[in-house]
């Protein structure tokens, strides 16, 4: 389960620890925010000769006596450091190390915190090449794999290339796309996403993908697009995302696993039987991963679901999300006390949970609606 801000280290406090620690042990969140997290201290403690090892998983680590051992974006009370993805900056910083830009970004994207006040960020990412443009925050120069593969939206073209392509193909779009092209792809994302079967809520939603920054020396074409991969990756083969946060050769195989991710949710929320409740919308999906299911439980938050919270029930696992912080990890932590051998972890705004495959889906929807009352 994740903590509260209050629970976290502080920045200066875990920098003074890294800094003097013989090896470090980081356990991430399956997220991307915590995996670029990850991705940004682990490049520091590259530069400062400190030996370390990061794993994407919510179980425990086995330590010795004199390993430092640090959560990112959970909770550990025999962890050493507990960590806030949104605050591996200001530790990188604290250690005397500048921060990868990009990887920063997209961290700080994924977190969904704008880096508009930190200029020292915002000028490092420009002499990289960092550039804010019209269009679309997708990974690919290939915009039809880009919008068919988007997990940052669901629209008409969402896990469909050949759909993609032909809605692209009615723009006429040059070769060489300029700024009115670039306009002229996000308008049609935008009408889309927000067209037959989207709330009220898709309008704000799908901003996200728009104004992209573009990174022409990135391993992926926009910031965004960045965290998209990380946060689809982190969910499928946590150990790419890792080596991809870290700056490894791992480009093909993070896209590999980001259309992976990206068709089953998108499919899983199409075919999805749902139910309505008092400040709850419910998914029934043919799914067994709680990070499939998160981000099925995600993209119906923000475009389909006419309620704040979104649980979407899988076989043996579920997901729980919400439009703002709402103690879903401790609802989720009540409700597994109450399906047997089941356990929780996650956030205030969005948790998972895993239980005994044979455990009905409506026992669990049972289970979350009266721990929500």
């Amino acid at each position: 389960m994740s903590m509260s801000p209050a629970e976290q280290t502080p920045a200066a406090d875990a920098a003074a620890t890294l800094r003097e620690a013989t090896f470090v042990r980081l356990r991430v969140h399956t997220s991307g925010a915590a995996v670029a997290a990850a991705g940004v201290i682990g490049r520091a403690l590259e530069t400062l000769d400190v030996p370390f090892r990061i794993r994407a998983t919510e179980a425990p680590d086995t330590t010795a006596n004199d390993d430092v051992a640090a959560v990112v974006g959970l909770s550990d009370a025999d962890a050493d450091l507990e960590l806030d993805p949104r605050d591996a900056v200001t530790v990188v910083r604290e250690l005397g190390v500048d921060p990868d830009p990009v990887v920063a970004l997209a961290g700080q994207y994924a977190a969904g915190v704008s880096p508009e006040d930190d200029t020292d960020l915002v000028d490092a990412a420009r002499d990289v090449g960092v550039e804010s443009r019209p269009g679309v925050a997708v990974p690919t120069a290939d915009l039809a794999d880009g919008l068919a593969h988007t997990t940052l939206v669901h629209a008409s073209f969402s896990a469909d290339k050949e759909r993609a392509q032909a809605i692209l193909a009615e723009l006429s779009l040059p070769a060489e796309l300029d700024a009115g092209a670039h306009k002229r792809v996000a308008s049609l994302v935008a009408l889309d996403a927000t067209g037959d079967g989207a709330t009220p809520r898709a309008v704000s939603a799908v901003e996200r993908v728009l104004h992209p920054d573009a990174t022409p020396n990135g391993p992926f074409a926009t910031v965004g697009g960045f965290a998209d991969v990380l946060d689809a990756t982190v969910r499928e083969t946590p150990g790419v995302a890792v080596a991809l946060a870290l700056g490894h050769d791992a480009r093909d195989a993070a896209l590999d696993a980001w259309r992976d991710h990206a068709r089953a949710t998108h499919a899983a929320l199409r075919e999805a039987t749902t139910g309505r409740y008092e400040r709850l919308y419910v998914l029934s999906c043919d799914l067994s991963s709680p990070g499939r299911l998160a981000t099925v439980a995600r993209l119906a938050r923000d475009f389909r679901s006419p309620e704040p919270t979104v649980l979407a029930v899988g076989t043996g696992a579920a997901a729980l999300v919400s439009t703002g912080p709402s103690g879903l990890d401790e609802q989720l932590a009540a409700a597994a006390t109450e399906l047997g051998d089941a356990s929780a972890t996650g956030s205030p705004e969005e948790a998972t949970l895993r239980f005994d495959p044979s455990v009905e889906p409506k026992s669990v929807v049972t289970a979350v609606r009266e721990v929500r009352r």
